[in-house]
């Protein structure tokens, strides 16, 4: 089967619509031209009137993507920057996009993340186990050793208070 030949003024429209939808970085949007089967110049055209008219915004898709990310998948920065260059975002728009997490929300979540972690390992294994077995699950949420353990010993000595 033979792919329909898109003309440049139709792929520049189903672009706008496509990024009207959400925020994408350019890497989402290159592909995309790809995969319509546009290449070359009339790529990088598009591409230049997408961000002319400010329908592309790297800073903007990396500001919405963190918010998110940390708000609603309750992502830590290690992963949050680690997905950000998986898209080929810059090392600049990555900065400006970590500075939308609040420090005092980030540690809270963190440590409701490990309380309620702690509590539900807390029924199969013993405490050493449970801590070591919640923590590993921040860090693969991608939250900073530096931050989890400290806040982990925190919460143990709490719970010993009770």
């Amino acid at each position: 089967m033979q792919k329909k030949y898109l003309s440049k003024a139709d792929a520049l429209k189903r672009m706008q619509r496509y990024c009207a939808y959400q925020d994408r970085c350019h890497y989402e949007v290159r592909s995309k031209l790809l995969e319509l089967g546009v290449y070359g110049d009339t790529l990088e055209e598009i591409m230049a009137e997408l961000i002319i008219d400010r329908f592309l915004d790297e800073e903007r898709f990396a500001r919405s993507f963190v918010r998110g990310k940390f708000r609603l998948k309750k992502w830590g920065r290690v992963r949050i920057k680690r997905e950000l260059k998986l898209r080929k975002i810059s090392a600049y728009c990555q900065r400006k996009g970590l500075e939308e997490i609040d420090e005092q929300e980030y540690e809270a979540t963190l440590h409701a993340i490990l309380q309620k972690k702690l509590a539900e390992y807390q029924r199969k294994y013993d405490s050493f186990q449970s801590g070591q077995k919640a923590g590993l699950y921040a860090q693969n949420r991608g939250y900073e050793s530096s931050l989890i353990w400290p806040t982990l010993r925190k919460i143990q000595e709490e719970q010993a208070e009770k």
